[in-house]
C-alpha cells in the first residue's frame, strides 16, 4: 500500500483503527512488531519463572524510585531526633537518619522499603531457579548462548545490586557485612589495598562509602540490568521461544497461544507477583535497622546473617581455616582469598558451561526443543552437584545460628560443612547420574515392551505374565525424539595438543560408555512388535 492510498483510509473505520493506520504509515517497525506479536508462545508453568523475574524487577524499580526521594546518601554525622525514642539524641549518619525517617515518619514508607527488599529477594531467587531450569533443559544451546550469558549477568548484577542496597542504611548489621567484604578485598594480592581505598574513599569505613554505593545501586547497576533485560527480550522474540518435546512439536515450529494472548495472561501474573510482594512486605518484617542501631567500628552485631544469595560467600569464609602464608615479605591471607576464588569459580563454571558443552559436542544445528533432564545424565548430575555445594555453603553461613538452635558446638557444625563440601557434591553427582540412567532404562523398556496394564494372564504351560499394551504414537515420539551424541574420536579435527585431548576426554565423559543408555532403534522396535504379534 502506498502513502497516498494509506492517507485516504485514515478517514475510514473507527477512531482506534484510524489511529493505528496513521501510526502504521509513519512508524516503520510497527508492522514487524505486529507480526512478532502473532507468533506462538508455548504455555508451560516453568516459563512463568522468567516472568516473575521481570515483574519483581519492575517492583524493585518503582519502589526504589519512591525511596530515593527521601533517602540521603551521606555519612555525615547528625543527631537523631525522629519518632523512634530509643535512639533519640544519638549520633547517627544522615543515611541511617533518613532510613529511620522513611520507616517511621513517611506515610507508607516502611511498606515500600520492605517491599523493595522482598522484591529483590524474589527477583534473585526467581533468576536462580530460572537459570537452573534453562540449564537442566538445555535451553542455552544454539542460538541462545547470548541469552544465557545475559541472564547469567543479570543474576550476578542482581546479587551485587542487593549487596550495595543492603549496605546503604549504614546500620550495624550492614557495617559488619562490609567489614567482611573489606577483608576479602584486602586479601586480593597486589591490588587489594588499592581496591579497598578506592571503594571506601580511604581507610575502612571511610566517609564516601554510602554515596558511592548509592551511585552504584541506583544508577549504574539498574542501567546495565535494563540494557541486558531489553537485549534478552529482543533475542527471545528474534529466536522464538523454546518448547518441551511432544506430538506436533519440532525444531521448525512453535505450538501454543499467540504472544498477544499470552501478554493478557502476563498482565494478571504481574498483578499477582506485585500483590504477593506487598502482602509479604505488610506482614513479614525484614531488616529492622532500628533494632541494630547505627554502625560503629568497635561493635559487631551478634548472629549477623547476609541475605540468602550472599550466604554462599559468607559460608565459605566461615568454614575456611585461618591459613596465612608469607611470600616475598608480604602476607597472603588464604582464609579470605581461597573462599573468594572458589565462590567466583562456582559462578564462572555456571556461566561458561554452555560454551564448553557446545565445544565438546560440536552441536552446530539450531535447537528449539528442550531436553528432558534424564536424557542428559552428566549435565543433570553436574547441576545437582552445583546445587548441593551451594546449599552446603548456605548451611555454613548459618553455623552460629544452627549451633545455638540445636545446642551443638559451632566447631561441630563448621567441620560437618567442611567435610560435606568435599563429600556431598560427588555423592550428589553419582546419585543424580544413576537416577537419570535408571529413568532412561525405564523409558527404553517402555518403548520396547509397552506400558504395564496390571492384567495378569496365565499361559498354556502354566507361566503367569503381565499383559503390556503398546504405546501410542505421541508417547513413543516423546520417549525417542531426543538426539544422542557420540563421543568425539581423536583425529585431525580435534588436534593432538592439550586442547584436543581435553575435548576428547570431556566428550567421552559426557556421552561415552556409562553416560547414557542407547535409545531403541526402529529395527529393534519393529522386531519386538512383530514377535509380540506372533
Amino acid at each position: 500500500m502506498d502513502d497516498q492510498s494509506q492517507e485516504k483510509e485514515v478517514g475510514e473505520g473507527g477512531g482506534g483503527e484510524r489511529i493505528a493506520r496513521w501510526a502504521s504509515g509513519r512508524l516503520g517497525p510497527y508492522g514487524r512488531i505486529r507480526a512478532r506479536m502473532r507468533r506462538a508462545f508455548p504455555d508451560h508453568w516453568s516459563f512463568l519463572l522468567g516472568e516473575i523475574c521481570l515483574y519483581s524487577f519492575i517492583v524493585i524499580i518503582v519502589t526504589g524510585i519512591y525511596l530515593s526521594l527521601y533517602f540521603h546518601p551521606s555519612m555525615k554525622v547528625v543527631q537523631y531526633n525522629g519518632s523512634y525514642l530509643p535512639l533519640r539524641g544519638q549520633p547517627v549518619s544522615e543515611a541511617f537518619d533518613s532510613t529511620l525517617h522513611i520507616s517511621f515518619d513517611v506515610r507508607g514508607g516502611l511498606l515500600i522499603r520492605q517491599a523493595h527488599h522482598w522484591a529483590a529477594l524474589v527477583f534473585i531467587g526467581a533468576m536462580l531457579v530460572h537459570m537452573l531450569r534453562v540449564f537442566f533443559t538445555g535451553a542455552f544451546r544454539r542460538p541462545r548462548e547470548f541469552q544465557w550469558l545475559f541472564g547469567f549477568l543479570l543474576l550476578v548484577l542482581g546479587m551485587f545490586g542487593g549487596l550495595t542496597g543492603y549496605d546503604l542504611p549504614d546500620d550495624l548489621l550492614s557495617g559488619t557485612g562490609l567489614a567482611v567484604v573489606n577483608g576479602t578485598i584486602l586479601s586480593i594480592p597486589v591490588v587489594g589495598t588499592y581496591l579497598s581505598m578506592f571503594l571506601f574513599g580511604g581507610e575502612f569505613p571511610g566517609t564516601e562509602l554510602v554515596a558511592r554505593f548509592n551511585t552504584i545501586h541506583v544508577l549504574i547497576i539498574p542501567a546495565v540490568m535494563v540494557g541486558l533485560l531489553l537485549a534478552h527480550l529482543i533475542l527471545l522474540l528474534h529466536h522464538k521461544h523454546t518448547q518441551y518435546p511432544g506430538p506436533g512439536r519440532s525444531n521448525t515450529n512453535v505450538v501454543g497461544p499467540p504472544l498477544k494472548a499470552r501478554a493478557v495472561k502476563s498482565a494478571g501474573l504481574f498483578s499477582l507477583v506485585a500483590g504477593a510482594v506487598f502482602a509479604v512486605a505488610a506482614v513479614a518484617q525484614i531488616n529492622p535497622v532500628w533494632l541494630y542501631g547505627p554502625y560503629r567500628v568497635d561493635q559487631v552485631s551478634a548472629g549477623s546473617q547476609p541475605d540468602w544469595y550472599m550466604g554462599v560467600a559468607d559460608g565459605l569464609l566461615r568454614v575456611m581455616p585461618g591459613w596465612e602464608i608469607a611470600l616475598w615479605g608480604h602476607t597472603l591471607a588464604l582464609d579470605n582469598l581461597i573462599p573468594l576464588l572458589v565462590g567466583v569459580g562456582l559462578f564462572l563454571a555456571m556461566g561458561a558451561y554452555p560454551f564448553i558443552e557446545s565445544w565438546v559436542t560440536g552441536d552446530d544445528p539450531e535447537q528449539h526443543l528442550l531436553d528432558r533432564p534424564r536424557n542428559r545424565p552428566v549435565r543433570t548430575a553436574l547441576g545437582v552437584a552445583w546445587i548441593s555445594f551451594y546449599l552446603l555453603s548456605l548451611v555454613g553461613a548459618a553455623n552460629d545460628i544452627i549451633a545455638t538452635r540445636f545446642h551443638v558446638s559451632v566447631e561441630s557444625v563448621t567441620w560437618a560443612v567442611r567435610i560435606g563440601l568435599f563429600v556431598v557434591p560427588p555423592a550428589a553427582y553419582t546419585v543424580a547420574k544413576r537416577w537419570a540412567l535408571g529413568l532412561q532404562r525405564a523409558d527404553r523398556d517402555k518403548v520396547l515392551h509397552g506400558r504395564e496394564t496390571g492384567v495378569i494372564r496365565r499361559l498354556p504351560h502354566g507361566e503367569f505374565v503381565e499383559v503390556h499394551a503398546p504405546l501410542g504414537q505421541g508417547e513413543l515420539h516423546l520417549l525417542t525424539q531426543h538426539e544422542q551424541y557420540t563421543p568425539i574420536a581423536p583425529g585431525p579435527d580435534t588436534g593432538t595438543g592439550l586442547a584436543g585431548r581435553l575435548r576428547v576426554g570431556l566428550s567421552r565423559a559426557l556421552y561415552g560408555e556409562g553416560s547414557q543408555i542407547p535409545k531403541p532403534t526402529a529395527h529393534e522396535y519393529r522386531e519386538l512388535t512383530d514377535e509380540h504379534l506372533r
